[in-house]
C-alpha cells in the first residue's frame, strides 16, 4: 500500500483524544480489518510512518498519527545532498529566492519591537565578528535569518527554511571564515558583509516591501563579492 495513501486512509480513522486533542487510532487488528490488510504488513508499514515521524506509539498507550517536525524535511534534504541528487548551488539558489520574498513579506507585518530585536542582532554579530568571536557572530547572523521567518509566520516557508539551513549551515560557517580573511573592515561599522544586515532592518523600519527585497537580494551580492575568489 502506497504510504500518503495509507496515511489518508489513519486519518479518516483517527479520532480526536479527550483532554489532549491528539489523533488516536484503532488498534492494529481494527486498523487491519478496516484497511483489508495483515497485521504483518501493516506492522511494517507502520512502523515505516513511524520512523519518519508520521506516527508516535507508545507501548501500552496507543498509536498516534502526527505531523512530522522539520527533521523530516531536514533528512530529506541531506540525504539528496549526499547523493548528489540535490546540489549545493540549488540549495543555495532556493534559500536566496526563499530569504528574498520572506523579506519582502516581513516588511509588512514588522511591529516596532520586531524591528528593535532584528537591530540589536545586527549590533551583536559585527560587536562579535570585530572581537574576534566568530562563533558568537554566527549565531547572530544565523538567529537574524530564523527571526525574519518566524515574523513572517508561515510554517510552510519556515520548514523550507528549517531543511536548507540544515544543509547549508557549514557553508556558511565556511563563508564567513573567508569574509574575516578576505574582507577589511570598517571602523565602526563592522564587515561590508555584516553591515549589510542593517540595510533589511533599515528597510523593515520603514515597511518597505520592494526596499527589504532588494536589500536582501544586495546582501547575498556582497556575501559572493566577499567570499568567492
Amino acid at each position: 500500500m502506497d504510504l500518503s495513501f495509507l496515511i489518508r486512509r489513519l486519518a479518516e480513522q483517527a479520532a480526536p483524544e479527550p483532554g489532549t486533542g491528539r489523533l488516536r487510532l484503532p488498534t492494529e487488528r481494527e486498523l487491519g480489518a478496516s484497511l483489508e490488510v495483515s497485521r504483518g504488513s501493516l506492522r511494517e508499514q507502520l512502523s515505516m510512518l513511524e520512523m519518519l515521524g508520521f506516527l508516535d506509539r507508545t507501548q501500552g498507550r496507543g498509536s498516534y498519527l502526527q505531523v512530522p517536525d522539520s527533521g523530516f524535511l531536514r533528512l530529506y534534504f541531506d540525504l539528496s545532498h549526499q547523493l548528489d541528487q540535490l546540489t549545493h548551488e540549488q540549495f543555495s539558489a532556493a534559500r536566496e529566492m526563499l530569504e528574498i520574498s520572506v523579506a519582502e513579506a516581513a516588511a509588512r507585518l514588522a511591529t516596532d519591537d520586531d524591528v528593535a530585536e532584528l537591530r540589536a542582532l545586527v549590533d551583536e554579530m559585527v560587536r562579535a565578528a570585530d572581537a574576534g568571536e566568530q562563533d558568537r557572530a554566527l549565531e547572530a547572523d544565523l538567529e537574524f535569518h530564523r527571526r525574519l521567518f518566524a515574523l513572517v509566520g508561515n510554517p510552510i516557508f519556515t520548514l523550507m527554511r528549517d531543511g536548507v539551513a540544515h544543509v547549508l549551515r557549514g557553508a556558511v560557517v565556511e563563508r564567513r571564515r573567508l569574509a574575516v580573511e578576505r574582507e577589511p573592515a570598517v571602523d565602526g561599522g563592522g564587515r561590508p558583509s555584516d553591515a549589510v544586515h542593517y540595510e533589511v532592518v533599515e528597510a523593515l523600519a520603514a515597511r518597505d516591501g520592494v526596499a527589504a527585497g532588494a536589500a536582501m537580494r544586495r546582501h547575498f551580492v556582497v556575501w559572493r563579492s566577499a567570499t568567492h575568489s
